[in-house]
């Protein structure tokens, strides 16, 4: 029998959640601004919003939203900004107004912005003015009808507001030129945003909350839909695991991944948010000696992360300073816990690296090892509640335990499908209703999971979906290439790395340019990290380049080295 929920390793953990408990996500944020008015909501670059602030400011755009621009319930806003105190208010504003979210990565090139914002048929964007000149090339090929523009100090306390925006504008020059003469000022939506206005609409279960952006099982970008009742489920499913060991009002977390990543939004945004926790958003991340410093100032109690992340701030000599005594819940998920990595927070902050399993479609979290975990285990944990999973092979049948197969999800966090692509929803539901992840792995008898393979191409870097498809797209653009094919190979830092294979049809192509072609089209994360030129690929009898073949040799490299 592979069918597993929850079992109660923790006493204190049920087996099941009662997703009709709140009807929608507003309701629970409601719930929370109302328990803890006048506590540390939201803290960014020196400046905190209370619990009573976010709930003010919100209902203040969501009415904008509703009576100065006229959208209506279901009308899709997108977000593109990184980790900044406007994204909360803007998101929690966009979900009460009863519109869909669209979650849009600020670092996207034109191309991938514009495909994003056509496929959602978004009517409105709140974008920050670093990203405001790649909407700006795309803008007429798109539904866009409402640009509302903010700067990265517009929340700050003053005069630091002005300070930043000079510094990010004219110092460091983060800024490029652009001109959208219609866009609206993000403080002027807030001032103009009448809270006494704003209508409360009818939520439901099956209403969409969210359109969370993936590559799913093909290399085309799709929309996830998610609606109200899958993010309450896993909110519900997740504080249910870690009740015992937070406190109402009390927590503190860190946020250096991105609100926009399916990850950071459920886990911090709102769970943390929901029992009253103070979250310290981390706008950039990379500058890890000014994350460190950041750090330094908060008692922290809580941080999630991906497995390069911690490993970033493990090699960081300031971070291994720091007060790690109040530290309580480490979680490390969107791509694998490296042992490695693991054992050395431990080491270094006396407190285990939880590993936890999800992925976009179910909202994400679908597994978490225990919270009394002491050390490393090499397992993505158990089903968390209401959650069941089976390993099954290529003709949905339940394989037994212990045998490898195809990881499958069903419970209430699971999506309801993908966004106007039923074909592509059929590939990956099972008649039986089961989500199959495309992740190799197997069961043991306690219900633990070992994932051990990916059974599709997709390339994980740093916690990052990288489809093989879009990036042999992408080089193919260029003239002088005649074929190529995209793998992922080990890589110390990122989990895996992108090496690619090209074979020319102009001998003057070198590396240099390639990676210049893809930096203008592709999201830093997507660059190929190797590129190699080869007379020729290997092919089945009908012409398919085999990926698998040149990924057995990338290995092989690898381990040689």
């Amino acid at each position: 029998m592979t069918k597993v929920w929850h079992k109660n390793y923790d006493p204190g953990v049920p087996q099941t959640i009662d997703v009709n408990e709140f009807k929608n996500i507003t309701e629970i944020l409601e719930y929370g601004f109302a328990k803890f008015t006048s506590r540390p909501a939201f803290h960014n670059m020196g400046t905190t919003l209370t619990f009573g602030q976010i709930d003010v400011l919100s209902r203040r755009f969501a009415s904008y939203l509703q009576n100065d621009l006229g959208l209506k319930k279901g009308d899709r806003v997108a977000i593109m900004m990184p980790n900044i105190l406007q994204y909360p208010i803007a998101l929690f504003g966009i979900l009460r107004a009863g519109l869909i979210a669209v979650n849009v990565n600020p670092l996207y090139t034109p191309r991938e912005l514009e495909h994003q914002m056509k496929d959602s048929g978004a009517k409105a964007i709140v974008i920050f003015a670093n990203s405001a000149a790649t909407l700006e090339k795309i803008l007429a090929q798109t539904p866009i009808e409402h640009i509302i523009l903010t700067q990265i100090g517009d929340m700050l306390n003053f005069p630091k507001n002005l300070l930043v925006n000079f510094v990010i504008k004219k110092v460091k020059k983060m800024v490029p030129d652009y001109n959208l003469p219609k866009a609206i000022d993000f403080k002027t939506c807030l001032a103009k945003g009448d809270a006494d206005k704003y209508k409360k609409p009818v939520m439901l279960h099956e209403d969409i909350a969210f359109l969370q952006y993936t590559g799913g099982t093909t290399g085309v970008a799709k929309g996830a839909i998610l609606t109200q009742a899958n993010i309450v489920a896993n909110m519900l499913q997740a504080r249910a695991w870690i009740k015992n060991y937070i406190a109402d009002g009390q927590e503190i977390i860190i946020t250096p991944l991105p609100l926009y990543h399916i990850f950071s939004l459920t886990a911090n945004c709102f769970v943390f948010c929901s029992v009253g926790a103070r979250d310290v958003l981390i706008t950039n991340p990379r500058d890890m000696p000014g994350f460190v410093k950041e750090m330094k100032k908060w008692k922290f109690t809580a941080i999630t992360g991906v497995n390069t992340l911690f490993n970033g701030l493990l090699n960081n000599a300031e971070f291994r300073k720091l007060d790690f005594s109040t530290l309580k819940v480490s979680l490390g998920g969107g791509m694998a816990v490296q042992k490695g990595v693991a054992d050395r927070w431990r080491e270094v902050t006396k407190h285990p690296l939880i590993e936890a399993y999800g992925l976009t479609e179910t909202s994400p979290a679908a597994c978490i090892n225990p919270m009394t975990l002491k050390e490393y285990n090499g397992y993505i944990g158990l089903p968390i509640p209401s959650t069941e999973l089976e390993i099954k092979d290529d003709s949905n049948q339940a394989l037994p335990l212990g045998e490898v197969g195809e990881l499958c999800i069903r419970g209430p966090q699971v999506m309801k499908g993908y966004w106007m692509r039923p074909e592509e929803t059929e590939k990956v539901m099972t008649p039986d209703g089961f989500f199959r992840t495309g992740d190799l792995g197997f069961m043991t008898p306690e219900g633990y999971v070992k994932i051990v393979d990916r059974k599709k191409d997709m390339i994980l870097v740093s916690g990052f979906n990288v489809y093989p498809n879009e990036l042999e797209d992408v080089i193919s653009m260029n003239k002088k290439v005649l074929e190529c094919a995209a793998v992922g190979v080990p890589d110390d830092k990122a989990g895996e790395a992108i090496k690619v294979y090209i074979v020319k049809s102009d001998e003057t192509l070198t590396k240099e340019e390639v990676i210049a072609h893809c930096r203008e089209q592709l999201t830093s994360y997507k660059i190929p990290k190797y590129v190699e030129f080869r007379k020729e690929l290997p092919k089945t009898n009908v012409g398919k380049i085999l990926r698998k073949d040149l990924r057995a040799e990338a290995l092989k490299e690898f381990q040689k080295t």
